[in-house]
């Protein structure tokens, strides 16, 4: 066992994973939490997807698809960590697809709402209910978008710096009312201006705690 899992007594079958919008560092704060807890990791295959192409030349006729395929290997992938007995840390969750990205097609018109409806419905059926395996902790990650939209600068992708500013600002305010309704699992909340992963060596223990007491207390 790993000296902070032990230290702050993090179940070995947690599952735990990272939201938040683009930008914010989902993929660094999944990288070192299971590094520091010794859990096994959970990123998203783009690679794979059959869909993503398409769908970039053809929102609206592609749309549904991607969700669905999306939601498909999203609901396999949760299953599987809990079949194996968890210790794993996510890198963006399965309730995302649902609130923000189909519902921001359904709202600009390039999903239809007969697919839109289809898709809700399926989603419900599948992932909200008593059955399915939800994580042990959300950790959602916000910021201003200031800070989110000079993370993106830095990273330098270029489809992401092709992006207008108001595609981030939109997907930024579609998060925070998303976060604010979500209610599947516990959350924690951190603000990327409160700790510095590269940087810092303490601040991956700071998080830890602030995670066992909301794994322990519930709240």
């Amino acid at each position: 066992m790993s000296h902070l899992r032990n230290k702050f007594a993090i179940p070995d079958q947690s599952v735990i994973t990272i939201a938040g919008t683009v930008g914010v560092g989902k993929s660094t704060m999944t990288e070192k939490l299971a590094q520091s807890l010794q859990f096994h990791t959970s990123f998203e295959k783009v690679d794979q997807n059959p869909y993503l192409d398409k769908f970039y030349q053809d929102f609206e006729r592609w749309s549904f698809h991607l969700q669905i395929y999306f939601l498909a290997e999203r609901f396999k992938e949760q299953k599987k960590m809990f079949e194996l007995g968890g210790g794993f840390i996510q890198d963006r969750s399965i309730y995302e697809d649902t609130g923000i990205f189909a519902k921001m097609h359904a709202d600009k018109g390039t999903m239809n709402v007969t697919d839109y409806t289809t898709y809700t419905s399926l989603f419900e059926a599948m992932v909200m209910t008593p059955y399915f395996p939800h994580p042990d902790l959300l950790i959602y990650l916000e910021g201003d978008l200031d800070d989110v939209i000079s993370r993106i600068h830095k990273r330098g992708r270029d489809m992401e710096q092709q992006t207008p500013l108001s595609y981030w600002e939109e997907m930024h305010e579609r998060y925070n009312k998303w976060i604010e309704g979500f209610d599947a699992c516990p959350v924690l909340r951190l603000n990327i201006k409160d700790y510095d992963l590269m940087n810092d060596d303490g601040a991956i223990e700071e998080i830890i705690a602030k995670i066992a007491n909301k794994i322990h207390n519930k709240e």
